[in-house]
Order: C-alpha cells, then sequence, then structure tokens
C-alpha cells in the first residue's frame, strides 16, 4: 500500500507563490509517475502536473505551463510543485497522485485559494 502526504497548501494574493509537496511512503515500485490534480468548486477533476519516477520527464497541463514547475526527490521519495505567478482562477484543491503497475493512489488534498 502507498501513502500520500501533501503538504504547503494556503491562501496568497494573485501573482504569488506557493510550494506544495508530497511525500510517499509504503510500497513503491521503480516505475511510477507521480503529480497533482485539482478540483474547483463546481468543475471536475483535472490533472496539473506530472513526472515520471526514472527519466524526469514532465508535464504541465495548459493554463499552468511557464508558472508552475514539478520537481522530486528521488531518495525521498517527494514531489514538489512550485507555484509562481498565481492567479484566481488556480484556486482549488489540490491532490496529490501516484500511478504504477498496481494502481492508482490519492492524497487527502490541501487548498490553495487565490484572492485579493
Amino acid at each position: 500500500q502507498v501513502q500520500l502526504v501533501e503538504s504547503g497548501g494556503g491562501s496568497v494574493q494573485p501573482v504569488g507563490s506557493l510550494t506544495l509537496s508530497c511525500a510517499a511512503s509504503g510500497f513503491i515500485t521503480e516505475y511510477y509517475v507521480i503529480g497533482w490534480f485539482r478540483q474547483a468548486p463546481g468543475k471536475e477533476r483535472e490533472g496539473v502536473s506530472a513526472i515520471t519516477s526514472t527519466d524526469g520527464n514532465t508535464y504541465y497541463t495548459d493554463s499552468v505551463k511557464g508558472r508552475f514547475t514539478i520537481s522530486r526527490d528521488r531518495a525521498k521519495n517527494t514531489v514538489y510543485l512550485q507555484m509562481t505567478t498565481l492567479k484566481p482562477e488556480d484556486t482549488a484543491v489540490y491532490y496529490c497522485n501516484l500511478a504504477e503497475i498496481r494502481g492508482n493512489y490519492w492524497g487527502q488534498g490541501t487548498q490553495v485559494t487565490v484572492s485579493s
């Protein structure tokens, strides 16, 4: 079983920055994709960014390209999402996700609120 624990959410003004962290624990296979989804009120959950465990290939949804950066610390099994130039439309609950051959795992979610 894999456990994911997120941290780093909060409230920030527009054009501010936040960094989210997700620490994975438990039995984790060598090959996986880990990243972030978000869900705003009344909207479907969407993929935001992801990174592969081995070669570090990254993915970003169009709306965050150039503003968000995903990175990983393989030794700590931790992934980070650095968010800059935040906009009100980035307000959502952000969920960490790890996908590997045995299944799909989710964190409990962390709230990010961008408001003046």
